[in-house]
C-alpha cells in the first residue's frame, strides 16, 4: 500500500478511510480525500495501536489497518479462552468464530494455537466504489470467515489481475452468476459478492435466504460467482489504475471524443467490449458496430479482432466449458429488465424462470433489441448449451450508477438471484 498523508486522494484513500471507519475511528463514509477528519482519525488510530501519531499512513500503520479490510484477524489462544469469551471481547459472535475455525474443538481449544476471529461487520463493503484491490480483500476475507467458500482464479487480465470465481454449495445443480463484464457497471460487483456472503451467513446461522432455507439451497445447488470479469476496466473507471495504463486508455478514448472519459468506459483496458466478444453471431455484431463507427479499440462497442480475442472473455468461456451449468445470470446495469432469449432461441423453462425473477424483483421481462442481440455471454451460453441464460439490467440512471443506489439494487436483486438458484 502506498504511503498516504494529508492532501492525498484517490482509491488508496478510499481503502484507508474504509479501514478507519470499520475500526471505529472515522464516522463519514469514505470520499477518497485525505482531509482533516481523516488526518485526525489516523492519529487517533496510531495512538491506540502504539504507533507514533504522525498522521501519515505508512507501512506500519497499514500493517495494523489491513485486518479491518479483510474483516478478520488472528491471535494465539490463551488459557481460559472460549468462543463465547472471544466473541464478547471482540464484538463478534461465537457462531462466526466457530464457522471460521471448523478444525477446532470448542471444548478443547489448544493454548498457543492460532485462531481466526471475524469482526462483527460483513466483509463485503457496500458504501464505496469498488476496485480490483478491494475485491481481493473481500474474497480473502470471505474464504477465511467461511472456509466452505472456495476461491478459484480462472484467468488473468492484460494487466495480469486475477479473474476470481467464488464457489458455494454442494448440490448437483450448478448456477453461474457473473458481473462487471462492463467496467462502468462495477456496482454489480459488490451486489454479487454481497449475495455470496449473505448465502454463507444464512447457512452458518441456519436461517433463510430470501424466504428459502439456506441449508436446503446449499444441499441442492452449487453457485459459482464471478463478481468482476473486467478488473482492469473497473480500476480505470474508479481511479485505481497506474498512470501508464491510464494514459494508454486515454489514447484509445481520444479516437471517440463523444464518450466521457473515464466514466463512459465499458471495455477492457485494451478497448474490447467483453460482452461483444463471444462466439454467438460475432460477425453480425461486428457489422452492426462498424456501421456505428466502432472500428478500432474503443471505450465501448468494439467487438475485438475476433471472437474471444480478449483474455477476460476467453477465461469465462473456457471456465464455462469445464462446468455443467443449468443456468447463468449475467449482471449489467440500466433498464430494470431481464433478457432470456438469443434471437428466437428460447431454452425450455427459461421464460417461466424469467417471469419468477421478474415477479420478485419488480423488473420486466423483455426482448433484446436486434442491434444488441449478438456476441454476449448470455447469447453464447444459450446457443451453445440450449439452457436458460439471462442478462439482468439492474437499476436506472447514468452509468456508473452511484453507490447510493446500492440498497435498492440489493432489495431488488437478492430475491432474483435466490429464484435463479432454483
Amino acid at each position: 500500500m502506498e504511503t498516504l498523508r494529508y492532501g492525498s486522494s484517490g482509491n488508496a484513500v478510499v481503502l484507508l478511510q474504509l479501514a478507519l471507519q470499520r475500526a471505529g475511528y472515522l464516522r463519514p463514509d469514505p470520499d477518497g480525500v485525505f482531509g482533516t477528519a481523516t488526518l485526525n482519525a489516523v492519529r487517533r488510530f496510531q495512538s491506540a495501536f502504539g504507533l507514533a501519531p504522525d498522521g501519515i499512513a505508512g507501512p506500519r500503520t497499514w500493517d495494523k489497518l489491513e485486518k479491518f479490510l479483510y474483516g478478520f484477524f488472528t491471535l494465539r489462544l490463551r488459557p481460559g479462552d472460549t468462543f463465547y469469551r472471544l466473541a464478547k471481547r471482540y464484538g463478534t459472535t461465537a457462531e462466526s468464530i466457530a464457522a471460521a475455525n471448523p478444525e477446532l474443538d470448542p471444548a478443547n481449544l489448544p493454548v498457543g494455537g492460532e485462531i481466526a476471529v471475524p469482526f462483527g461487520y460483513p466483509v463485503t463493503p457496500t458504501n464505496v466504489p469498488w476496485s480490483s484491490e478491494l475485491l481481493e480483500y473481500a474474497v480473502r476475507g470471505l474464504t477465511v470467515r467461511y472456509p466452505f467458500i472456495r476461491l478459484e482464479t480462472i484467468g488473468h487480465t492484460p494487466l495480469l489481475k486475477p479473474i476470481r470465481v467464488l464457489r458455494i454449495g454442494s448440490g448437483r445443480r450448478e448456477v453461474f452468476i457473473n458481473a462487471a463484464h462492463h467496467a462502468n457497471e462495477w456496482i454489480t460487483s459488490p451486489l454479487v459478492t454481497d449475495f455470496v456472503e449473505s448465502f454463507a451467513a444464512a447457512y452458518v446461522n441456519k436461517t433463510e435466504l430470501e424466504g428459502k432455507s439456506a441449508a436446503a439451497l446449499y444441499a441442492s445447488v452449487t453457485l459459482y460467482a464471478a463478481p468482476m470479469v473486467d478488473p482492469d476496466g473497473v480500476d480505470l473507471v474508479n481511479g485505481a489504475i497506474r498512470d501508464k495504463a491510464k494514459n494508454a486508455a486515454r489514447l484509445i478514448a481520444d479516437d471517440y471524443p463523444t464518450i466521457p472519459f473515464p466514466s463512459g468506459w465499458k471495455a477492457n483496458i485494451e478497448g474490447t467490449d467483453l460482452n461483444l466478444n463471444y462466439p454467438a453471431g460475432w460477425e453480425e455484431a461486428e457489422r452492426i458496430k462498424y456501421e456505428k463507427g466502432f472500428v478500432s479499440p474503443a471505450p465501448r462497442d468494439f467487438v475485438g479482432s475476433s471472437p474471444l480475442s480478449a483474455p477476460e472473455s476467453r477465461a469465462v468461456y473456457d471456465f464455462t466449458r469445464t462446468r455443467d451449468f443449468a443456468a447463468t445470470v449475467s449482471y449489467h446495469t440500466q433498464g430494470e429488465e431481464i433478457y432470456y432469449k438469443y434471437l428466437d432461441e428460447e431454452p425450455e423453462g427459461a421464460r417461466e424462470l424469467a417471469l419468477k425473477m421478474a415477479e420478485v424483483s419488480g423488473y420486466s421481462v423483455a426482448d433484446v433489441p436486434y442491434e444488441s442481440s449478438f456476441a454476449g455471454y448470455k447469447d453464447w451460453f444459450i446457443s451453445e448449451y440450449g439452457r436458460p441464460g439471462f442478462t439482468v439490467e439492474a437499476g436506472r440512471g447514468i452509468n456508473p450508477l452511484p453507490i447510493s443506489q446500492y440498497p435498492r439494487l440489493r432489495r431488488e436483486n437478492f430475491p432474483l438471484m435466490t429464484v435463479a438458484l432454483g
